[in-house]
């Protein structure tokens, strides 16, 4: 039985349920008071669970686990499964992953949490930097996508996975509709969703749903 720390406003710990989903693994989910009780920041939490103080931490086979990409990696390797189908494959999952991490999510993230969830009003001027930087992201991927069924290839993996993280959440929490925007990753989007095991974020991990502030 897996253990997952996480919250349901995280996409990264979406990406880690929604992989145990579609490898049919068993899971437990445990709630990080990430939003209202800030539990992450408290130095017994990141002691015992997570030094970092991010979640999601996945704890498997005698191992705490932390950061989605590894947990992915991880997992992927341990079940033979999402990982790529050869050497190259995995070389390119590896790249987009990063890709992700650095760029895709990482944008994405931080300007749906600065304006949905951010406590003081985001400064315009970094806004419009982020938004700058997520149209570019967003721009190279649905391009690739025009070509390509998935982030890798004809077959889902790990990348798939790990890039659509953030783009189950309802629109008014970022103020960006992906879907219209970039139609060669809504299609995609529609792919992923049929992968086995897929849920909405909101109900397959722990923690009320919160109203955007703004």
């Amino acid at each position: 039985m897996y253990r997952l720390h996480g919250f349901s406003q995280s996409g990264n710990s979406f990406k880690a349920a929604f992989m145990l989903r579609a490898l049919g693994e068993p899971w437990e989910a445990v709630f990080v008071d990430y939003m209202a009780g800030g539990q992450n920041r408290q130095p017994g939490w990141r002691e015992t669970v997570n030094e970092m103080g991010e979640a999601p931490v996945l704890e498997a086979a005698g191992k705490r686990l932390s950061q989605s990409g590894a947990i992915l990696t991880w997992l992927a390797d341990r079940h033979g499964r999402y990982r790529g189908r050869d050497e190259d494959e995995r070389y390119e999952v590896l790249r987009w992953m990063l890709f992700d991490n650095h760029k895709f999510t990482s944008y994405f993230a931080t300007y749906r949490f600065m304006k949905a969830f951010g406590a003081a009003e985001p400064d315009p001027a970094v806004m419009a930097f982020l938004k700058n930087r997520i149209d570019s992201a967003f721009g190279i991927v649905d391009k690739h996508l025009a070509r390509s069924d998935f982030m890798v290839g004809d077959a889902p993996t790990i990348a798939d996975i790990s890039m659509c993280g953030y783009l189950y959440y309802p629109v008014e929490e970022s103020g960006i509709d992906v879907r219209t925007a970039y139609p060669n990753i809504a299609a995609w989007l529609q792919r992923v969703q049929a992968i086995p095991g897929w849920a909405d974020p909101y109900t397959c991990l722990p923690g009320e749903r919160i109203a955007p502030l703004r």
